[in-house]
């Protein structure tokens, strides 16, 4: 089942996206060559405590981490260490909070110092894929037509597609129903989105393969070709005639107009 989120529940899950949202447009400033992925983590531990909320992923399954901080080769689940970001990176943090309850999933690829620029073509292409997505949001539509909209960036473009790295539900658990994979499907044709689900949409695309590997920490997952990895990531209010993005500065519940600025789940 899919759970459809009340008024109060909605408000919650609005306060959780703003501390999310606001954590990673800080980290634009603070991510720059010579950081440590630890210090990242901190940052945003330091973050989320300091706002009456709970990191999300700290201790999800075991995870050791308040952020899953992934570079490029690095699709999902980069635990933080003292490896230093070099210029000429790329960064993806994964991030969620706790609000009274109700979590938010977001995540950012940023670019590290000067970044080749098919590589910066591919993670600007990757943004525009969830943007894609979550423009086709609405009640009464189906949620493939999500799924078609990410996919075809990706296609149009040349680029891998995670089959087992999907999006997902949110709200009182970081992960609920339904899956939200970056692709046409059967499944997500019979699933007919409704006023109230809270989705977290999340194009992940690899420049090369779409084959993974999940490295001896059990977290870790990377390209098996070694080509780098993006990933975006909104969480996202289903209204009556649009949506309205949980996890960021604008909301468009009618219009559509898109300013580009700004799993298994998780």
């Amino acid at each position: 089942m899919i759970s459809i989120k009340s008024d109060d529940e909605i408000e919650l899950m609005r306060k959780s996206g703003k501390i999310t949202y606001d954590i990673l447009m800080n980290l634009k400033d603070f991510i720059r060559p010579g950081i440590t992925t630890k210090e990242i983590d901190k940052y945003v531990y330091d973050y989320i405590t300091s706002h009456d909320a709970t990191p999300s992923f700290l201790g999800y399954e075991g995870y050791p981490a308040s952020a899953c901080i992934s570079i490029n080769d690095v699709i999902v689940h980069g635990i933080p260490d003292d490896t230093r970001l070099k210029n000429g990176d790329i960064v993806t943090v994964d991030v969620g909070s706790i609000y009274k309850g109700y979590n938010s999933d977001s995540a950012y690829t940023y670019l590290v110092g000067d970044v080749d620029k098919k590589i910066i073509e591919f993670v600007e292409n990757t943004k525009k894929a969830l943007y894609e997505g979550i423009k086709q949001v609405k009640a009464g539509a189906k949620l493939n037509k999500v799924c078609s909209a990410i996919g075809k960036v990706a296609k149009d473009n040349g680029y891998g597609v995670f089959t087992c790295l999907t999006g997902h539900g949110v709200g009182l658990e970081l992960h609920e129903d339904p899956y939200i994979p970056n692709y046409s499907n059967n499944e997500s044709e019979r699933i007919i989105l409704e006023k109230g689900m809270t989705l977290a949409i999340e194009p992940m695309f690899s420049l090369g393969k779409k084959e993974v590997v999940l490295l001896d920490d059990d977290w870790t997952i990377v390209t098996r070709d070694g080509s780098p990895a993006a990933h975006f990531e909104h969480t996202i209010l289903v209204t009556e005639d649009g949506y309205e993005i949980l996890t960021g500065e604008w909301t468009w519940p009618k219009k559509k107009t898109v300013i580009l600025n700004l799993r298994v789940r998780y």
